[in-house]
């Protein structure tokens, strides 16, 4: 069941008597858990009908009382195991799964990795309520997402801003509705987000990011990449050398797909390079036409390189931007 159908069912009061919600990607089970702890009981009923547990602190018995009383004066009780991932005896609940109480409403939270399905708690889960895994968002979705979570707050986002706040982000998605609710805060009423906006509240410097470092190495800018190599070296807590990397990996991986795909049209690019305009496409062109073949091979090598030396692999006492200028003077040179 995806996140939508529950959250729809959810507002229509169609509860189910117990969820798993589990995963790599905290949002969703967060968003999922807070709506059932907020909207299920009104503040009376939550005094004498809603039990918060957590997994470290929680024995299975203790979640199976709590699940089998009798709710009063109200249609439900609800029952939250928070860090269930921590609760040594969760799997113990597979009894309690396989006949769960009608009246209760239990709520595990089994965040940063997946529950194995393979077990008998989840099988009896997935055949009496709702068994949930929250995946992390691939990198080429985050644009996507970012405008959606906006358009359903009534803004609109520019297609490259919404690309630099993924860029600049990364995929944790509660930092990022953190940061899109700080942004809208500071819209005073405005409806739309531009590219500029994005710079300025968000923290990103105008001229030296990782955005711009993408569109300098695809028109072959190399003063300008020097430049924003030492900028970022001289600014390594604002630009984590293992971020940058990471993110340029993702840039050649789509200046590939460009390569390889070159005949293909705008809009049958924009979807392979998972972008969220055609407008970004005619850039990947022009670096797939700059980086190609043998070169592109070298630069995937020269990552795998760049990576093992940041971890101090292969290379004592080298600083980030050693690193990087190593790496670019391969991307221009080799």
């Amino acid at each position: 069941m995806t996140f939508d159908a529950i959250i729809k069912d959810l507002k229509s009061q169609k509860y189910s008597p117990i969820y798993l919600l589990h995963g790599n990607e905290p949002y969703y089970i967060d968003k999922i858990s807070n709506y059932i702890e907020k909207n299920v009981l009104n503040i009376g009923e939550q005094s004498f009908n809603q039990a918060i547990l957590y997994g470290k602190d929680t024995e299975f018995k203790t979640v199976v009382d709590e699940a089998r009383q009798y709710p009063m004066m109200a249609s439900h009780r609800v029952v939250v195991i928070k860090e269930a991932q921590d609760m040594r005896s969760l799997k113990n609940l597979a009894a309690y799964a396989e006949n769960p109480s009608p009246q209760s409403i239990l709520v595990i939270n089994h965040k940063y990795k997946k529950f194995d399905s393979r077990t008998k708690l989840a099988k009896a889960i997935k055949a009496n309520g709702i068994l949930f895994e929250s995946k992390k968002l691939y990198d080429n979705k985050v644009p996507g997402w970012i405008s959606t979570y906006l358009s359903d707050k009534g803004i609109n986002i520019a297609p490259d801003a919404s690309m630099m706040a993924a860029e600049f982000l990364g995929t944790d998605l509660n930092k990022i509705a953190n940061e899109m609710d700080k942004v809208i805060v500071n819209l005073k009423g405005q409806k739309s987000i531009s590219a500029e906006m994005i710079k300025e509240m968000v923290g990103i410097s105008k001229d030296y990011n990782v955005f711009e470092l993408q569109k300098a190495i695809g028109t072959l800018d190399t003063e300008k990449v020097f430049r924003i190599v030492n900028y970022f070296a001289a600014n390594e807590k604002a630009n984590p050398l293992v971020m940058v990397l990471s993110n340029l990996y993702g840039y050649f991986l789509k200046v590939y797909t460009a390569a390889y795909h070159s005949k293909k049209s705008d809009n049958e690019l924009k979807t392979l390079l998972g972008l969220p305009t055609p407008y970004f496409v005619k850039d990947y062109r022009i670096a797939a036409k700059n980086f190609h073949g043998q070169k592109l091979i070298n630069i995937f090598d020269a990552l795998k390189d760049a990576d093992l030396k940041s971890k101090g692999v292969g290379a004592r006492n080298m600083n980030s931007r050693e690193v990087l200028r190593d790496l670019m003077l391969i991307v221009f040179y080799s």
